[in-house]
């Protein structure tokens, strides 16, 4: 029996996730891409993982420089989200006018990020049509207090606290 792809879909939308841009950076060209499917895997040694879809700016420039950043976003950077996931066509250049810096390594971050980190590739593996990069932490920082950019079921949240 083959699941169907809508039903996975619907399924999947019960997951709420945080959301993060990837960054890289290689001769010159840069791109990034929005994703939830960003996790910390281990402190000692500091690893993360990230999943890319294949056939993507981003993942190109992630499997050449074997490197890249991420940006986790807040609450107000919702524009900023869609943006990096293509939700804006009318947007060619998705760093056009987007406030960045660097930190170890020279992928953009975004500023007003809640948290920003610099990865150095370890291990890649092809999953369907995806990758599924595990990385090196190399440098690390948090911004402190606010609110995160949440996506569920198709939309994004705002996290009340109690």
């Amino acid at each position: 029996m083959t699941l169907d792809p809508e039903q996975l879909r619907h399924a999947m939308r019960a997951w709420t996730t945080g959301v993060a841009v990837v960054t890289a950076l290689h001769d010159g060209q840069q791109y990034g891409m929005t994703v939830n499917s960003f996790t910390s895997i281990s402190l000692d040694p500091p690893l993360i993982s990230v999943v890319l879809k294949q056939l993507t700016h981003t993942h190109d420039l992630v499997v050449k420089s074997n490197e890249f950043g991420v940006t986790i976003l807040s609450s107000r950077q919702k524009e900023l989200s869609d943006r990096f996931a293509g939700k804006i066509p009318q947007i060619h250049d998705r760093f056009y006018d987007v406030q960045t810096e660097k930190m170890a390594i020279q992928a953009p971050l975004i500023k007003g990020g809640m948290a920003y980190f610099n990865c150095r590739v370890v291990h890649s593996i092809p999953v369907g049509e995806n990758t599924l990069f595990v990385a090196e932490v190399i440098a690390a920082r948090g911004e402190g207090e606010g609110d995160p950019l949440v996506y569920h079921n198709r939309d994004y949240w705002k996290i009340n606290s109690s």
